[in-house]
């Protein structure tokens, strides 16, 4: 017996294609990104809450080059971009899923041009990347608090004291 897909792999976005598939998402649109290296009930939390701003939710996730650049260890990411991105798509919460490897989003923020700009507790609004832009046509832009403080860098560290 063979068995289809899961329907989720087609909240998987391309770049290039990203334009079009945004163009059918109900407004408004929300758009945050992230590493999402090991996925936990912290990203799960953030994630919903960054939904429920708009009626649609689009993250975009740091290539694997990207991660390394970022400087979070030799050893990241642990899960590859096609691994971490298929997990986010499966969430409920997340409308797509797409991908940048610059070192910030930007491409990905004026390719989708949200009326929402997202990210955690641990940025000031002012210093989410995109904010300028965001705000100049129009959109809003949150920094979220934390309610469950956990992060991969964390969980990493308890699974080597082991």
């Amino acid at each position: 017996m063979s068995y289809a897909p899961p329907a989720f792999e087609a909240k998987i976005a391309d770049p290039v294609g990203l334009a079009a598939r945004i163009a059918v998402l109900p407004r408004p649109l929300v758009f945050t990104n992230g590493c999402f290296d090991i996925l936990h009930r912290g990203h799960a939390t953030y994630l919903a809450q960054a939904r429920s701003l708009g009626a649609s939710l689009v993250v975009a996730a740091n290539s694997d080059a990207s991660v390394r650049r970022l400087g979070k260890g030799g050893d990241r990411p642990v899960n590859a971009l096609a691994d971490r991105m298929a997990l986010l798509a499966a969430l409920e919460c997340v409308s797509l899923v797409t991908w940048f490897d610059e070192d910030t989003p930007l491409a990905r923020i004026h390719d989708c041009r949200p009326d929402v700009l997202v990210k955690g507790g641990d940025w000031p609004v002012e210093r989410i990347v995109g904010y300028r832009e965001v705000t100049d046509w129009g959109g809003s832009v949150h920094s979220i608090p934390f309610i469950h403080q956990r992060s991969t860098t964390a969980l990493l560290e308890k699974i080597r004291r082991l």
